[in-house]
């Protein structure tokens, strides 16, 4: 007889994970964009409350690499829709080659979190990141997108912000393709960058590029 076991929705296990920790508030933050050739890295932050949330809404919620591009944009709209605030930082190519990437890393994440007025109490979390430069508390963990709903979250506006970075860039800077590979090293891309040379948009720092400027 075949199994009627119901598969259980991604976003009721990371809020459940959320609810688990006891603060009323959760505060997740991530980025997107650290390992591209091109473009700024963004990273977001977003405060929910988890114990007040219809998991209804975010049924689908997961690490924004897992999802698909109409769905990651559908749940963006969501998550701002349900959280109590969300702030979206971005450090642009330039300044990357400046500082280097994981400095460029870390200030966005930090900038993100410090943009949120943040309740006394709150659980702060960091996917992957402990924050130097962070003057709160804040846990970092491992697999934070795959784990939590507030870093789900973040994942999925930072995703989806610099998509749409991605996408402009795309029109100020033809022929690279930013709008279909979001400025990562696919083989399109460093075809393109191979016959057209390094754009303003491309990390001069990063190997790929420099060899190629």
């Amino acid at each position: 007889m075949a199994s009627t076991r119901r598969i259980r929705a991604p976003g009721r296990a990371l809020l459940d994970h959320d609810r688990g920790l006891g603060p009323r508030h959760v505060v997740g933050a991530d980025e997107a964009g650290r390992g591209a050739l091109a473009g700024p890295i963004v990273a977001a932050a977003v405060l929910l409350r988890p114990g007040a949330l219809d998991t209804g809404c975010l049924d689908r919620l997961d690490d924004s690499k897992r999802l698909r591009p109409a769905v990651r944009d559908a749940l963006a709209l969501e998550i701002r829709a349900v959280a109590d605030a969300v702030s979206v930082v971005a450090i642009a190519a330039a300044a990357i080659d400046e500082i280097g990437i994981q400095a460029a890393n870390l200030t966005a994440l930090s900038r993100a979190l410090d943009a949120l007025e943040t309740p006394a109490g709150a659980a702060l979390l960091v996917d992957g990141f402990a924050l130097p430069m962070q003057a709160r508390p804040h846990r970092p963990l491992v697999k934070g997108d795959a784990t939590s709903a507030a870093i789900a979250a973040a994942s999925i506006i930072a995703k989806t912000t610099r998509d749409a970075i991605m996408a402009r860039l795309d029109a100020d800077a033809p022929g690279y393709g930013f709008a279909d590979h979001a400025g990562y090293g696919t083989a399109v891309h460093r075809a393109a960058i191979a016959a057209l040379g390094p754009c303003a948009a491309h990390r001069h720092s990063f190997a790929p590029i420099s060899r190629a400027a």
